[in-house]
């Protein structure tokens, strides 16, 4: 192929293809009968690897000791290539993602202040719940669900929040104060309903629940947010999250 035609093809210009010959980085050993530069197939494989290694910032000088070393292969540069160019994109895509966040919050201008979260979630809530849910969970769907969601929460929205948990929280108990055991349709009223209250913050499965279920009998601190409502509850929301889940074939 001839300068032109690969300049065309690589999107790279005439004039830097003639550095990398004049460099030996990318000789071009073949000329035509006018004395053009001809480049074989070989050697447009070996300016796709000099591309995919400017890509990732690597100097002309080391992309020639990598591609005149003897003892390495193409097989070689493209696994090297490859994880280089993971490990960009892992790093791209995390950086993306603080940035839609960090977008997000500015353009709801609404993000809570310490003050405000005491004064609609009251003395329960506590800061170190959020470091630690965020060390936990950073990695995982429902994190980033719940993140891009309440994101665009106002004050207002939080406090329907509270004032919806807090009424599913005394229906839960008046229903558990009744009798109705776990598995009963009452009992299986108010499973559906707690599902519903996590679905505000992320989609929340059957599977997800009754993992959600076990949780709060393994913390102590779920359990007693549920045994403050009604001493017996945790155990009685469990048993009726994991039965309600089994109707559903779960």
């Amino acid at each position: 192929m001839s300068v032109g035609a690969v300049a065309k093809l690589s999107g790279v210009t005439v004039r830097t293809l003639h550095h990398y010959g004049e460099i030996g980085l990318l000789p071009a050993e073949n000329r035509n009968s006018a004395g053009y530069r001809q480049y074989t197939t070989a050697e447009l494989d070996r300016l796709s690897q000099i591309l995919y290694y400017r890509e990732l910032g690597f100097p002309l000088e080391e992309i020639a000791s990598l591609l005149d070393d003897a003892s390495s292969n193409p097989i070689e540069h493209l696994n090297r290539q490859h994880a280089l160019l993971s490990e960009r994109l892992r790093r791209v895509q995390a950086m993306i993602a603080a940035v839609e966040r960090e977008r997000n919050t500015h353009m709801s201008g609404i993000e809570l202040t310490a003050e405000e979260k005491f004064e609609i979630f009251g003395q329960s809530y506590d800061p170190a719940y959020e470091v630690e849910a965020k060390q936990r969970w950073s990695d995982t769907q429902a994190w980033a669900q719940s993140s891009a969601r309440t994101a665009t929460f106002s004050k207002a929205d939080w406090q329907k929040v509270k004032a919806d948990t807090d009424a599913g929280n005394a229906r839960m108990v008046a229903v558990f104060n009744s009798g109705a055991l776990p598995g009963s349709n009452e009992a299986n009223e108010i499973a559906e309903e707690h599902r519903a209250s996590i679905n505000v913050f992320y989609d929340c499965g059957y599977d997800m629940q009754v993992n959600l279920a076990h949780m709060y009998l393994a913390d102590e601190r779920f359990t007693k947010t549920y045994e403050d409502l009604a001493p017996g509850l945790t155990q009685w929301l469990h048993d009726g999250i994991i039965a309600n889940a089994k109707t559903r074939n779960v």
